[in-house]
């Protein structure tokens, strides 16, 4: 059995603020994605609030205009702001109550050929059960899998499903898997709270899968919390608390009785990071493939970007009784640029330019012996 992890950084549509070249292009519309919603759902506005609404619609393009470079303000009922022609811009909504709209991120359509792309490295992996990061909603991945990872690769998957997370980006976790792989039961962690607030960026989705042999195996895909925007200390924090958390429902099962899991994704740190502890810390109660000496790194020890050691960001992590089962593991990178110039590693011939990588992750797969 083939078990892989893919972040594919949306399928047909994409946030313009996350296509930038680095991090930083977008960092600033992301922020303020982040600050206008937390203002606009408060149920009194201050004049405080006021002021970092407008200076902040300001910035993005959204003071005279609903369609701004990399933000929309989507508005179905009531009045926000007055626009006069003449004269400053002001919000007219005393609160929350007063009008229903909110701040949404601009997209833009993924090229032909990166979608494409995607199919490549996903029939190129041929894994019997994928996890699927950072793709917009079930709808669109039962379109991929039947109009383009039939077409690219001649095979599409008997079973799909994502449940949306708390990300307004359209950026969930999910899951593929062969007709031999049936998904019998899922649950979804979108309301697991921590004072107050949503201890998943995303989901911890978990899904229970019957294995050929009769066995099941209890699958959590994850998309923890990222290092893009935000302060680090706070990033930090959270991404230990989702670790944290998953790490529980992971010990729930083992004391259950349940010895087959797996915890794969995008954990957006690396293996010795104090965030990851939880997860980490203890190798020989929960096994990170990439460590066994079955794995193969291409030479390189990172997952994303150049694939360095500070990029090793994608997991599979197993159980004792899984990871002793492991024959091979290793990373598919043909999907990726590799560096300014792509000599980094060998690429599909269809990626004529870093414009058409199918992504900036590497696809992390293992055989297990099961």
């Amino acid at each position: 059995m083939r078990l892989a992890s893919f972040n594919v950084e949306n399928m047909f549509d994409r946030a313009k603020a996350l296509n930038g070249t680095t991090w930083a292009d977008g960092k600033p519309a992301l922020e303020a994605h982040q600050k206008l919603n937390a203002l606009i759902n408060k149920r009194s506005y201050s004049a405080t609030d006021k002021t970092r609404m407008l200076a902040l619609l300001k910035t993005h393009g959204l003071l005279k205009t609903d369609d701004g470079p990399l933000l929309i303000l989507r508005k179905l009922r009531g009045k926000f702001l007055n626009r006069p022609r003449n004269g400053p811009v002001t919000v007219a909504a005393a609160g929350r109550s007063n009008w229903i709209g909110w701040i949404e991120l601009k997209t833009e359509p993924v090229k032909e050929v990166v979608t494409e792309n995607i199919a490549r490295v996903i029939g190129a992996v041929n894994a019997d059960i994928l996890g699927v990061v950072e793709a917009e909603d079930r709808t669109t991945l039962k379109l991929f899998n039947r109009n383009i990872l039939a077409g690219a690769v001649g095979t599409a998957y008997s079973h799909v499903m994502l449940i949306d997370g708390n990300d307004e980006r359209g950026i969930d976790v999910g899951i593929m898997t062969k007709s031999g792989y049936p998904i019998v039961s899922m649950r979804s962690h979108v309301d697991a709270m921590n004072n107050d607030a949503a201890i998943f960026s995303r989901d911890c989705a978990e899904y229970e899968i019957q294995l050929p042999g009769g066995q099941r195996l209890w699958l959590m895909v994850n998309h923890l919390k990222s290092k893009g925007y935000g302060l680090q200390t706070d990033n930090n924090a959270k991404r230990k608390r989702q670790a944290g958390y998953v790490r529980q429902l992971y010990d729930a099962h083992m004391t259950a009785g349940e010895d087959l899991v797996a915890i794969v994704g995008d954990f957006n740190d690396t293996p010795n990071s104090d965030p990851l502890k939880p997860l980490l810390a203890d190798r020989s109660s929960l096994v990170d493939v990439s460590a066994l000496a079955q794995f193969n790194n291409g030479g390189r020890p990172g997952t994303h970007g150049t694939c360095t050691a500070s990029s090793k960001i994608d997991y599979i992590l197993l159980s004792p009784k899984l990871a002793a089962t492991v024959a091979a593991a290793g990373i598919e990178r043909r999907g990726m640029w590799g560096g300014k110039n792509g000599k980094l590693w060998a690429h599909f011939p269809e990626l004529a330019s870093e414009k058409d990588v199918a992504s900036d992750h590497a696809c992390v797969w293992a055989d297990l012996n099961i």
